[in-house]
């Protein structure tokens, strides 16, 4: 097993804060967008979200070069955390609903693990 392959190895931490960071970037650029339009607001954000949160999982998957269970996990984490930081920032706006916390960051974790696990396998 490579250095890469250690699910805390600096290659594994630096990959998960890589595809967060970028994920969450993209995520505050979508709320703050939908915050001043409406189209985004009532269109984008389900769809959007959780599209940017899959794009999280696979740079994740792509970057830490892991076996496809641990792409699956962090590309959860990734894609989870990165949609927590959006929609609270929305819920702070008054844009959604409080359950939209919970809803919304389920589902990105989940579409965040589908990518991690489609992009994720040592090669």
């Amino acid at each position: 097993m490579t250095a890469a392959a250690t699910p805390t190895s600096p290659a594994s931490t630096t990959a998960l804060r890589n595809a967060t960071a970028a994920g969450a970037v993209l995520q505050l650029a979508m709320v703050i967008a939908g915050h001043w339009v409406e189209f985004i607001r009532t269109n984008g954000f389900a769809i959007g979200g959780m599209a940017i949160s899959l794009a999280a999982g696979v740079l994740f998957a792509r970057a830490a070069r892991v076996p496809r269970g641990r792409a699956a996990g962090g590309g959860a984490v990734a894609g989870g955390a990165c949609a927590l930081i959006g929609i609270a920032v929305s819920f702070a706006l008054g844009d959604v609903p409080a359950l939209i916390l919970v809803v919304g960051t389920a589902s990105s974790a989940v579409t965040g693990a589908i990518g991690g696990a489609v992009a994720g396998g040592t090669r």
